[in-house]
């Protein structure tokens, strides 16, 4: 049954790729012209973009300490591959220009626009237009009085607008990954496959283009490189001969700061553990919870309870809670795949909903820039985004499920089958499963003599959640404000936007090798050898989780050829054209989960759908005529609806970066992971559109608290119609459980 579930989900993903329509390329090129503001001006001696051009010209003027104010002109497509657009489009346009002119700008400053929707006089005028080789943007700033009209700046750039073998790439990797449940192999042939399509439509032969993209070429054989590889130059920095994959898609990958530093991250924080458990820190804190967690639901409401705790950051999170959990859930026989899912679906939720997480800021910056065009100050996104938490439907049910099933004690679908044979054959994972962190990495235990105390475990994590916090506060300023900050900018403005400005990987890649240095001078106190013991135990962790490095990299290589093929921008554009205003909410829903579940990345989608939302949302209310529907609220919960579909879209996917490190803190096997929370975010996704996001829109009467009063009653009627217990609960001096690999 498994097998042909598998299958039709496959046959389902191929039919979507072939049923695909041809996207409106007026509009794709709306939706990327902003991108053109970042092109060197043509003969500039100054070598600036024609951003900079812009924000340095006459139709900008600073009215304020760090407020700008552009008067904006006539915004125009001329054509498109020589053919004429729709009026429609030319606002489009405007919206795109705007949304790059305020990316520009530098970090604490806004911009106000003169002509946000209609043209000024005396402004700035732009004319942009693709030949079907290069996309140009043209600036005309206004004459001085009684001086000539100073000469056009103008910049272009090489585009080729997106198709459906854009969707290609992640289809391939997300139907193998299902099928063939070999998530390295899938990923790889993902990537493969971009690297031939880009090929190909330079005008290689396909076996040719094959070739370039998997081995060593001889020199001239493959023809043109990538976009990608021509733009950084790595060809030739790394030698043009080398396979495109690596030179394409992984270098840039090891090469980047950002990504070295949560590989990082995740090497201190399971060195930490293997270290803590040598040294009987996580025996003891075991033995602490077991005296409240006596039985299979008390361990998963611990579990759980956990996961709401650590609230500020979603990757600190799933490693955190998984790896230190999973000696307990592993004793009372729980499944790795459900310590993965109360992981997983704990993590981003609570980071989402959470008003003082790293998450906050970012969602608020997504969004904030484009409020002018909603009548709002672009200073009013954190209050939106405090308005837009009633509309929050999947979090809230998503959090709600998890704590449902932890208490009841009831399972369904695949992640029953996966409970009842842990509970009763002992296999935490299934016969043939492939965990990503191996057995030798998660059979430590405490070394010869050592006596197990709690606070071995309690003082390393305490010091890397102190560690990390503390950084984060340096890194966004908040040792450098003062009272009258406070003041001027309120107390939740000011956290956030310290959260937001000090979050990333580097806190906590300092925190975590603050905690595996506490852990070794603990470990070391209590007489175990430095080489021997210490570093033995961080290394037996470590060596067995090459394949979760491999999988989060090829996941990270998944998510940069979607870039560069544009498969975001493909989806918005088919999708985006087919919105009204009461089923506004629920499609874009959809639709950011879809971009979600293609490109592994709910950060980034809420990067791309965010900024079109708002005016759209807006507008959209303001003219729709219903009773009840206002821009304003129909604003309120797009902007939510965005929010929610990306993490339900990040939930489903095999590629997504917080889907692997969950799987990796857990020690589960990758795609189980995936297909046993795939039944509980499915049902939460439908829920929160039937009684949330369809009801508040077509009948605003129906306020958000009925939706979560009515969705909380039915997710509970689900899991005790539907839902079953597995075998009963082993006792804690039971026989230890196995995993079969």
């Amino acid at each position: 049954m498994t097998r042909l579930l598998s299958l039709l989900v496959v046959l389902a993903l191929g039919g979507a790729l072939l049923l695909s329509p041809e996207p409106d390329p007026a509009r794709l090129v709306a939706l990327e012209v902003w991108r053109t503001l970042e092109e060197p001006v043509e003969g500039d001696p100054g070598g600036r973009s024609l951003g900079e051009a812009v924000l340095q010209g006459g139709s900008v003027r600073e009215t304020g300490e760090e407020q700008r104010t552009l008067t904006l002109a006539g915004v125009r497509l001329a054509s498109v591959a020589g053919e004429p657009v729709e009026l429609d489009v030319h606002g489009e346009v405007r919206a795109s220009i705007l949304r790059g002119l305020r990316a520009s700008l530098p970090e604490g400053t806004s911009l106000e626009v003169e002509g946000e929707r209609e043209p000024v006089e005396g402004g700035a005028g732009f004319e942009a237009d693709w030949d079907g080789e290069r996309l140009s943007l043209e600036l005309q700033e206004p004459a001085v009085e009684g001086e000539p009209a100073p000469a056009p700046l103008r910049a272009s750039r090489a585009w080729t607008p997106p198709d459906r073998s854009s969707l290609v790439p992640p289809l391939v990797a997300i139907a193998l990954a299902i099928l063939l449940r070999r998530p390295v192999i899938s990923l790889f042939l993902g990537v493969v496959s971009a690297c031939w399509l880009i090929r190909y439509a330079a005008g290689v032969g396909p076996l040719k283009a094959l070739l370039a993209a998997l081995a060593w070429v001889p020199g001239g054989l493959a023809g043109e490189g990538s976009e990608l590889s021509r733009s950084v130059g790595w060809q030739e920095r790394l030698g043009e001969h080398l396979p495109d994959w690596l030179a394409d898609f992984l270098w840039p990958q090891l090469v980047d700061p950002k990504r070295a530093m949560l590989i990082g991250f995740v090497v201190f924080m399971l060195a930490m553990v293997g270290v803590i458990t040598r040294a009987g820190g996580i025996r003891g804190l075991m033995d602490r919870i077991a005296g409240m967690a006596r039985g299979v639901r008390r361990t998963q409401v611990c579990t759980y309870l956990m996961g709401l705790v650590v609230f500020f950051d979603d990757y600190a999170n799933t490693i955190l809670v998984g790896s230190t959990m999973r000696p307990l859930t592993d004793r009372f026989r729980i499944s790795r795949e459900k310590l993965a899912y109360i992981v997983d679906s704990t993590a981003a939720p609570v980071a989402g909903l959470a008003v003082l997480s790293t998450w906050i800021a970012f969602e608020v910056s997504t969004f904030s820039a484009q409020l002018p065009a909603a009548g709002l100050s672009a200073d009013q996104g954190y209050q939106v985004f405090i308005q837009s938490l009633p509309y929050r439907f999947y979090c809230v049910f998503t959090l709600a499920l998890v704590g449902l099933v932890a208490i009841t004690g009831r399972d369904f679908g695949p992640m029953l089958k996966a409970e009842r044979r842990a509970r009763g054959r002992g296999l935490l994972v299934r016969e043939g499963g492939k965990p990503m962190v191996s057995e030798k990495g998660t059979s430590l235990e405490p070394a010869e003599g050592v006596v197990p105390r709690a606070a071995s475990a309690l003082w390393p994590i305490g010091t890397f959640l102190a560690i990390t916090l503390l950084e984060i506060a340096r890194a966004g300023g908040a040792f450098a404000l003062s009272a009258s900050d406070l003041q001027e900018q309120g107390f939740l403005k000011l956290v956030t936007g310290v959260l937001y400005d000090g979050s990333g990987n580097r806190p906590l890649l300092i925190g975590s090798g603050s905690g595996l240095l506490m852990a070794v001078a603990i470990a070391q106190a209590t007489g175990l050898s430095f080489l021997r013991q210490i570093l033995g135990a961080a290394w037996r962790t470590l060596r067995a989780m090459g394949i979760a490095i491999a999988i989060l990299y090829l996941a990270w290589m998944i998510g940069a050829a979607c870039e560069e093929l544009g498969t975001a921008p493909y989806l918005s554009v088919v999708l985006g054209g087919r919105l009204t205003a009461p089923l506004l909410p629920t499609l874009l829903f959809l639709l950011a989960a879809l971009v979600a579940f293609s490109t592994g990345s709910s950060w980034s989608t809420m990067t791309i759908l965010l900024p079109l939302v708002v005016g759209l949302a807006f507008n959209l209310g303001e003219t729709a005529g219903i009773e009840g529907i206002t821009g304003h609220f129909l604003l309120l919960i797009s902007i939510g609806a965005v929010l929610e579909g990306a993490i339900f879209g990040d939930h489903c996917s095999p590629i997504s970066d917080t889907t692997v490190l969950s799987s990796t803190a857990s020690a589960s096997d990758h795609i189980d992971h995936v297909r046993t929370q795939a039944p509980y975010a499915l049902l939460t996704m439908l829920v929160a559109m039937v009684v949330g996001y369809l009801p508040c829109a077509f009948f605003p009467v129906w306020k958000p608290w009925c939706g979560f009063g009515t969705g909380l009653a039915v997710l509970l009627a689900a899991v005790l119609l539907f839902g079953r217990r597995a075998e009963a609960s082993p006792e804690i001096d039971a026989p230890p459980s196995r995993v079969d690999r």
